[in-house]
């Protein structure tokens, strides 16, 4: 039976150094569950290493959670890619840590904490997650669905890492699954892509203040995945 569900499939933990230290797995399911998400995403910069943590946390307070990260590409704009199953982003972790150089000065970007499903830190990442890695765009959404995830370009409507912004126009061909809007009002626009909006919340409390309502049969990465493509009745809903 088909329901409409709201889903915010943008949110960054503490792993990422722009985020709030609070942006820990319980807190994050807690909050989404107050504001009455449905589903959740978590897609930090550049990794991965807490996606685990909080799906197993959503598994405990009873949350759907897809995993996800957002990539910075060469040209300096963010792509949120989205998975099926944690284990299916793994080797594409290995692909992004393989083209991310540097290493994060806590003092200049913030920590990068990598926690538990109880919010305990287990140590920090020392990459420069903030930065930009040598894949292309268009090597970005390649390599997301060659090994079977959605492509999103983020924040298309702010002019700093959004991909309008960035490269003036949307490169002709470039297979994206969808395209995230900040400003919610942008929904009904025609873009030849279907339009989602979520919070890229780095703070608890603008976890849900951007979401997305889809027509699906449940919560499921396939049933997003169906809904961005408008098949077999599914569809995002906007009003």
């Amino acid at each position: 039976m088909m329901k409409e569900v709201k889903v915010d499939l943008h949110l960054h933990t503490c792993l990422s150094p722009c985020s709030d230290f609070q942006m820990r797995p319980t807190a994050i399911v807690k909050q989404a569950r107050k504001v009455g998400l449905d589903m959740i995403g978590i897609c930090d910069h550049n990794s991965v290493e807490n996606v685990a943590a909080v799906i197993r946390a959503g598994v405990r307070e009873g949350l759907s959670v897809i995993p996800g990260i957002e990539i910075t590409s060469q040209e300096e704009v963010h792509i949120l890619g989205l998975f099926k199953t944690e284990q299916d982003l793994t080797p594409f972790q290995d692909m992004v840590y393989e083209n991310l150089s540097g290493e994060n000065n806590e003092d200049v970007f913030g920590s990068q904490e990598i926690v538990d499903e109880w919010d305990q830190v287990k140590g920090q990442n020392r990459k420069l997650l903030i930065g930009a890695t040598t894949l292309t765009v268009e090597e970005i959404v390649k390599a997301i669905h060659q090994w079977g995830g959605l492509a999103i370009a983020s924040h298309i409507d702010r002019e700093r890492f959004g991909i309008l912004g960035q490269l003036g126009l949307i490169p002709e061909g470039l297979q994206l699954d969808a395209l995230e809007v900040s400003d919610r009002s942008l929904m009904k626009q025609k873009r030849g892509y279907p339009l989602v909006t979520f919070s890229d919340a780095h703070f608890l409390n603008d976890i849900g203040k951007n979401f997305t309502s889809f027509m699906v049969e449940g919560l499921s990465f396939d049933e997003i995945n169906k809904a961005l493509h408008r098949e077999k009745g599914r569809k995002i809903v906007v009003r």
